[in-house]
């Protein structure tokens, strides 16, 4: 029995040319179709699977919406939803930190102005955004990172 050990000529079947000397791999790895169209826990709902046909339109009209309505004039983030992406992530991130900021202040900013029972209220309307922007976070990563050409794999 031999001993397998990688070396640059001979992956021992790790890529799509392994064992073949002076071969490299051109492009992307082709992966089966139901690898492809995998969608990780988190996926945002109305949009398609990534690397599915016409996913891609989905993902930008998802994005758009993360974004603020002025973002929908500038023609470079319609026509590359990667830089779209990046938009959103920071945009979204803004946003997280605005509500931390929000829960960390609200007491300070409005205890002396409101009812106690109408305080409680507004720091549940701030945790109630909080999550859903945690969610939103998460939902722009992923298909930031599909964009950037990241295959999802099912795990067993």
């Amino acid at each position: 029995m031999s001993t397998l050990s990688w070396t640059p000529t001979a992956a021992h079947g790790f890529g799509r040319f392994a064992g073949e000397p002076g071969r490299h791999p051109i492009g992307r790895t082709k992966f089966p179709a139901q690898t492809a169209l995998y969608t990780p826990p988190g996926w945002p709902e109305g949009v398609r699977p990534p690397h599915s046909p016409e996913w891609e339109a989905t993902a930008t009209n998802f994005l758009l919406d993360c974004c603020p309505a002025e973002y929908r004039g500038y023609p470079v983030l319609r026509r590359h939803p990667v830089i779209l992406a990046r938009f959103a992530a920071e945009h979204v991130e803004s946003q997280v930190q605005a509500c931390r900021d929000g829960i960390g202040g609200v007491r300070a900013s409005l205890g002396h102005l409101v009812s106690p029972e109408a305080l409680e209220a507004a720091l549940a309307a701030w945790h109630e955004q909080a999550e859903l922007l945690r969610r939103r976070r998460r939902e722009v990563a992923l298909v930031e990172e599909a964009l950037r050409g990241k295959v999802f794999i099912r795990k067993m």
